[in-house]
């Protein structure tokens, strides 16, 4: 079904400067007098920020990855549908902190789950709506997760080698969708990395 509004996602690991990046972006696209949307995964609803304590919380050791998987995707299908497919509909911009890709990534490929049954799930779950544009991060494991002050998240705390599959995951699903993803190496000043982000975003916006 087409839709009017856009959809812009971004990923990347811990300590990417990803966060930075989406506020900038943000900021860009208003601007431009785009009218904005920022939502994060999970989360972004009530129901679906529950979900995300519940993922995040150190203290819940015994999830199984495939609880953990269906989780995520828990959260991600009341966004779309709460959130999300609305937003498109009435024509915003949607800037979205991680969406199916993190889920790919994180449980598929950091968990050597099925990526396959993954996709399937997550096209049943998000109604077929997909990213205008993925922008992934792309940085070192080891600077990323230096980077991080505070306590860490369940996530984060997970050792290097998990975090390696990660990024060799988000590797792969930019290689098999060279039209909607594209990697910048984040490892530069906001500034350069910025000029990445702002030229990528002027392409979708050329061809909107």
């Amino acid at each position: 079904m087409a839709r009017n509004g856009l959809l812009i996602t971004f990923e990347g690991l811990e300590g990417s400067g990803k966060s930075t990046q989406i506020e900038r972006s943000c900021e860009y696209l208003k601007d431009k007098e785009h009218d904005i949307l920022f939502l994060r995964e999970p989360g972004g609803v009530p129901l679906s920020e529950k979900i995300r304590d519940i993922l995040l919380d150190v203290g819940n050791t015994d999830m199984t990855h495939e609880c953990e998987m269906l989780l995520y995707m828990a959260a991600r299908a009341q966004l779309v549908r709460q959130k999300i497919i609305p937003a498109l509909d009435n024509g915003q911009t949607v800037i979205c902190d991680r969406f199916l890709d993190s889920t790919l990534a994180y449980q598929g490929y950091g968990h050597d789950m099925n990526v396959e049954l993954i996709k399937d799930l997550g096209e049943f779950v998000t109604e077929d709506v997909s990213p205008d544009l993925t922008i992934i991060f792309d940085i070192d494991p080891v600077k990323g997760l230096g980077r991080i002050k505070g306590a860490k998240d369940r996530i984060e705390q997970r050792d290097l080698d998990y975090h390696a599959r990660v990024q060799e995951g988000y590797h792969d699903i930019a290689r098999q969708n060279p039209q909607r993803v594209k990697v910048i190496e984040s490892d530069r000043t906001i500034e350069e990395v910025f000029e990445s982000v702002r030229q990528y975003i002027d392409d979708l916006l050329g061809n909107a």
